[in-house]
């Protein structure tokens, strides 16, 4: 195959929920192609190259490069063969970091307010 539809790749490796988005995120300019930004819907995605946009509704990156085309969209299972993730990892933030174990008492914050005043 010669490439197929941009808006039509994202909604069949289940990138975006409907065509319609994929437009939407295309035309808004949020969709980059081997680092080009590309505000047609028909352009042509061929298998190596990396697309990178952002997700509509997280707003989340994604950075793929393409492994597949596909004439129709299918299962999950198959979406995933489309396209090889290159998404960098987040760093883990200080918010997002789970507790281990259960939240202090009164008498272990007292214990900590204690020792950070020692070290001061």
């Amino acid at each position: 195959m010669l490439g197929q539809r941009l808006d039509k790749w994202l909604w069949c490796a289940r990138l975006v929920k409907t065509r319609t988005l994929a437009a939407r995120l295309i035309e808004a300019g949020k969709i980059r192609i081997n680092g080009e930004r590309t505000v047609k819907v028909s352009r042509a995605v061929r298998t190596g190259d990396v697309v990178t946009g952002i997700t509509a509704g997280a707003g989340r990156l994604f950075v793929v490069r393409v492994a597949g085309e596909a004439e129709r969209r299918g299962p999950a299972t198959v979406a995933r063969t489309l396209y090889e993730d290159l998404t960098p990892v987040a760093p883990a933030s200080a918010s997002n970091v789970a507790r281990s174990g259960p939240r202090p008492t009164k008498r272990d914050r007292r214990r900590l307010d204690a020792i950070k005043a020692e070290d001061a």
